[in-house]
């Protein structure tokens, strides 16, 4: 039988996996196929984060010229012994092998303290010695040690940057390569160069794989731009390796950037390219490399035609593997004991996304609403709405449970609709089934206290949902479905069922004047006052060409810049916007209040201040979001 090996390439995050292959390899084998999975994503960090890891970064360190060694690179080569001593007990501690080290860690006489600790100094003042306190107060040693940690792991990714490859990040690796490049010129430049000690170890570790499974067929996932260039970099060792290994490219970043993907270079490493879901263009391949189909029915697949050298596009029109049908995730062959918990931001909800190791599940394929003007509402995994019954969903997180041990779930839908919420918990709390979960939801006026506290019982802990610019008019322009009143009614429902919420905000929206970026701060603030939220996160609005905005600009006062010419990767667009705002410098002054409200700090402070008085007066009353709340309350 052949056998399937899905792979996670560097870089995605570190205190879980990417759920991608888990949900391949657990169709592929409710399919009857022979399917293993990988992560070397994990592999490659846990490798260079060793004690022989950081060995071999020291001979990098001393291979370079004087004039090329960063202060924090001469510092990391000061300490390295002990960087090479607590390297590995650390790496132990994160992945909770170790939970007594903690008491060593906040010591803060045990681990080498780089520049990223002097990020201690900005935490609100307690009055005392003690910078943490205020967060973790006297028992809180293990999150403690663990914040501690992840800033030592942080100052030698930073050496490891300066010292080795300057593209190196946790996330984000590499990311300028991929990123709404058209020309695939960066990325097989970079492809060519000599390999560095993150390249070298990559391939190590690839082919140490290849040894392990014995696979004729190679998925590899890129669900973002940080992971294409490791992605390539397997491809390539591999096709070096063993040439006749089938090797197929797919995930996220495909489905949005390669959908006129036109390089043939793209398949000097890859021989297909496939579309949106993976299920029934792997079907379709699988039959074709049986010789079951002809190449011209595969579905969603690009292919390099051998007599032209030309990049073809075949899709055989067939339907899409519904939800309920796609079988049960699994994790079988994944190193779970082997993932960190970090602990990079301190508020108790931000945390959740580094923090633990949660089983990820989808309740329903894309989206009920898909009518936001921002969101890629044209592609299959937003247009294509599909959800499972309850019972086939609470049957896979059984199973999940029965695999892992775990009981913690992420569900990563892009918005997980009220119905199917509220037929899942009513399902769980039936069956007796203990799980914690979280995940994404519009602030549908549908959560409603009742619906909040039936999901908090039914082991909801975090919610997650767009606010984005907090202004009635941007948002009736945008489609959201929702008013700034109705968000804060909704949240504060979750908050009073014990749930976290976190608001997705952002700034930078076609048409969007300083006066309301300025009045969106203040009624975040109050969002945040009045306990309605209590995490969230400013991004710079990007126009992409699959959103409305980008399809439809007439309609929202902007027009459209040209962009260059290429065959490689399309997504992101740029636009000219009659209002001329600087939303850049707007934009330091958001995240810089964001941040100190998620740690309870200034939430009294004028909004204004943020930007240096140097913008309008806010035309937002002060209890707008208290009025909002009293209006819900005498309704209830």
């Amino acid at each position: 039988m052949t056998r399937v090996l899905s792979v996670i390439p560097p870089l995605t995050q570190l205190n879980t996996p990417y759920p991608s292959t888990a949900y391949l390899t657990g169709f592929l084998r409710s399919r009857g196929i022979d399917a293993v999975q990988e992560d070397l994503a994990l592999a490659l960090v846990l490798r260079l984060l060793s004690g022989g890891g950081l060995a071999q970064v020291r001979q990098c360190i001393d291979a370079l010229p004087a004039r090329r060694r960063s202060p924090r690179v001469r510092a990391f080569a000061a300490a390295f012994a002990r960087y090479r001593a607590t390297i590995d007990p650390t790496i132990g501690f994160l992945q909770g092998r170790d939970p007594t080290l903690a008491h060593r860690i906040v010591s803060r006489a045990f681990l080498p303290e780089g520049p990223r600790f002097e990020s201690l100094e900005g935490y609100a003042d307690t009055g005392g010695d003690d910078p943490l306190a205020w967060a973790f107060g006297a028992l809180g040693t293990q999150d403690r040690a663990r914040h501690l940690a992840t800033l030592y792991l942080n100052d030698i990714a930073d050496v490891l940057r300066d010292a080795v490859d300057p593209r190196f990040e946790f996330v984000r690796y590499a990311e300028a390569l991929a990123q709404s490049q058209p020309s695939f010129d960066p990325l097989a430049e970079a492809l060519a160069a000599a390999p560095n000690l993150v390249d070298a170890t990559l391939r190590e570790l690839t082919l140490e794989a290849l040894r392990r499974q014995q696979p004729r067929i190679v998925l590899v996932s890129a669900p973002f731009p940080g992971a294409v260039y490791g992605a390539f970099r397997i491809a390539q060792a591999i096709r070096e390796e063993d040439p006749s290994i089938v090797l197929v490219l797919g995930g996220g970043y495909v489905n949005t950037e390669l959908r006129e993907l036109r390089e043939p270079r793209v398949f000097d490493y890859f021989d297909y390219v496939t579309l949106d879901d993976g299920e029934r263009p792997l079907l379709a391949l699988l039959e074709h490399l049986r010789g079951e189909r002809p190449r011209e029915h595969l579905v969603r697949t690009f292919v390099r035609d051998p007599a032209s050298a030309a990049v073809l596009y075949l899709q055989h029109p067939e339907p899409d593997v519904p939800l309920a049908d796609a079988g049960t995730p699994t994790w079988d062959g994944l190193p779970l004991d082997q993932y960190l918990s970090l602990l990079d931001m301190l508020n108790p909800m931000h945390r959740l996304w580094s923090d633990g190791r949660w089983n990820k599940l989808t309740v329903a394929h894309g989206c009920y609403w898909k009518k936001c003007a921002f969101c890629d509402v044209s592609l299959d995994y937003i247009s294509r709405y599909d959800v499972a019954s309850a019972t086939v969903l609470a049957d896979r997180i059984e199973a999940i449970v029965q695999e892992t041990g775990q009981t913690g779930f992420h569900f990563v839908d892009e918005a997980a609709p009220p119905k199917a919420l509220k037929a899942l918990a009513t399902e769980l709390l039936r069956r007796g089934t203990a799980i914690s979960w979280w995940g994404n939801v519009r602030f549908e006026k549908t959560f409603d206290p009742a619906l909040c506290q039936r999901l908090a019982d039914s082991g909801c802990i975090a919610i997650s949902g767009g606010l984005e610019v907090a202004s009635d008019r941007l948002l009736a322009l945008m489609k959201k479905g929702v008013s700034v009143a109705q968000v804060a009614r909704v949240t504060r429902a979750f908050t009073d069922a014990g749930i976290l919420v976190h608001a997705y905000l952002m700034y930078g929206f076609p048409t969007q004047t300083v006066q309301e970026t300025v009045d969106a701060l203040e009624y975040t603030r109050q969002l945040f006052a009045a306990g309605c939220i209590q995490s969230g996160f400013f991004h710079r609005f990007t126009c992409t060409v699959h959103s409305p905005v980008g399809l439809h600009p007439e309609e929202y006062g902007v027009q459209l810049a040209p962009g260059p010419a290429g065959n490689f990767a399309r997504n992101d667009i740029s636009f000219i916007d009659p209002t001329g705002v600087d939303h850049d410098a707007l934009g330091r002054a958001l995240n810089k209040a964001l941040y100190n409200y998620m740690h309870g700090v200034a939430l009294d402070a004028d909004v204004r201040s943020w930007f240096e008085d140097k913008v309008p007066r806010t035309r937002v009353p002060k209890d707008f979001i208290a009025q909002a709340l009293a209006a819900r309350d005498a309704h209830s």
